[in-house]
């Protein structure tokens, strides 16, 4: 059984894996899913928040293990898992991206956000936070944007628990080498009918860095929440190639 370590996207905490940390203990598996810095978890001020400091944060999560674990991101958890995987290549036997950010080397996540059409309902619901270093999202926009296909009561409990993004970790270029980052094997999880990253999106960021696998997921955004179970197959099956 593997050790899966799950880092969550903007705006959200590791609470947004509740149904599918459950679902894989039920199947024998361990997972872990951490509130990053600055997320709600401690008292980290936004302003303080970088994207080295996160990769850091789940490296030396990864490293307390007792086995290599599985690292999972979801959207833009991915450009952390990728600066983890940097620095602790030898405590992940994989990298998952869950419908999530897949950034070459030299490139920030806001380079490929520009490249993709954005929603007028989730643009006009982002407001600048009062500490100047973090955005809000107004809940009634998330809802349609990451949830649209999960049970309605469970999106607006999600929504209501959303937390100002910091700004800086979203414009800083990740550095990654072939000789740390480019040894960890890669796997996508796409979700077909996603309204924050479009399909086609994901599969261009695929095509720039290729993966080992990748499996389509007829889902919205947030498939640990509409679809525990399937996104738990996926990861059996992935965990199946390792020797952990």
């Amino acid at each position: 059984m593997a050790t899966f370590l799950l880092v969550h996207g903007a705006w959200h905490g590791g609470w947004c894996f509740d149904a599918l940390a459950a679902e894989l203990v039920r199947r024998g598996h361990r997972a872990i899913a951490p509130d990053l810095p600055g997320m709600g978890g401690d008292t980290t001020p936004r302003t303080d928040v970088t994207l080295a400091g996160w990769g850091t944060f789940i490296a030396d999560m990864a490293r307390a293990q007792n086995e290599k674990v599985i690292l999972l991101g979801h959207s833009r958890g991915g450009i952390v898992i990728s600066e983890a995987a940097e620095r602790a290549p030898d405590a992940i036997a994989a990298l998952v991206y869950l419908s999530a950010f897949l950034v070459p080397s030299g490139r920030s996540m806001n380079d490929l956000v520009t490249q993709a059409p954005r929603s007028d309902i989730f643009d006009n619901g982002l407001s600048l936070h009062a500490d100047g270093a973090s955005l809000v999202l107004d809940a009634q926009a998330a809802v349609p944007v990451f949830y649209h296909l999960c049970d309605a009561a469970a999106a607006a409990r999600a929504a209501a628990r959303l937390v100002p993004e910091p700004l800086a970790p979203l414009s800083t270029p990740l550095q990654l080498s072939e000789e740390c980052y480019g040894r960890v094997p890669r796997h996508y999880i796409e979700c077909a009918q996603d309204q924050a990253i479009p399909l086609s999106q994901q599969r261009e960021m695929q095509r720039a860095l290729p993966c080992v696998s990748s499996v389509t997921l007829e889902s919205d955004h947030s498939p640990f929440i509409g679809c525990p179970g399937r996104v738990a197959d996926a990861l059996g099956d992935i965990a199946s190639r390792y020797r952990i």
